[in-house]
C-alpha cells in the first residue's frame, strides 16, 4: 500500500486576505485554481513549490460565516529566517500570537482564523530584539 499526503482544506470569506497571507506572508505559490460557477465556489490551492503538499482554500460565494472548532490544531511551516517572516506578516498587520522569542517557534493567525506554527529551519536564531521581550497577543 502506497499514501501520500495531498492538503489541508480550510474554508474561507476571505480569498483576497487569504492570497496575501499565504502569498506576501508565507511565500508560498498558488499552484491551482477552480472556480464552479454551478456550484457557485472557488478552491485555490497553496504550497511552498509545484508538486509538494498543499493547503486547499474552499470559498464559497454566498455570505456564510465559519466559525473553527476545537479539533482542529493549526497549520505548520518551516521558515529560512523566522525573525524576517513574523517581521513581514507583522508589517502586513497579522498579529503575532506566540512571538519567536527563542528563534525557533512562532504561531500567528490567518485571515480565517487557522494557527499557523512557524518553525526556523535547521538551528535555533540567536534570540533578538524586538522578539525576545514582546508577550503574547493571543492565545494558539
Amino acid at each position: 500500500m502506497s499514501i501520500k499526503y495531498l492538503h489541508a482544506m480550510i474554508r474561507t470569506s476571505q480569498p483576497e486576505a487569504s492570497h496575501e497571507f499565504y502569498t506576501k506572508g508565507l511565500g508560498l505559490i498558488k499552484t491551482r485554481q477552480f472556480d464552479s460557477e454551478s456550484g457557485k465556489f472557488s478552491l485555490i490551492y497553496y504550497a511552498t513549490e509545484q508538486g509538494a503538499p498543499e493547503v486547499e482554500l474552499t470559498h464559497n460565494w454566498d455570505d456564510r460565516s465559519y466559525s473553527n472548532g476545537d479539533n482542529f490544531g493549526h497549520l505548520a511551516f518551516s521558515v529560512s529566517d523566522i525573525y524576517k517572516t513574523c517581521e513581514t506578516l507583522s508589517n502586513m498587520g497579522v498579529s503575532i500570537l506566540r512571538p519567536p522569542r527563542d528563534g525557533h517557534m512562532a504561531f500567528v493567525k490567518d485571515p480565517n482564523g487557522i494557527s499557523i506554527e512557524l518553525l526556523q529551519e535547521g538551528e535555533h536564531l540567536a534570540p533578538t530584539e524586538p522578539w525576545q521581550s514582546m508577550e503574547n497577543t493571543g492565545s494558539w
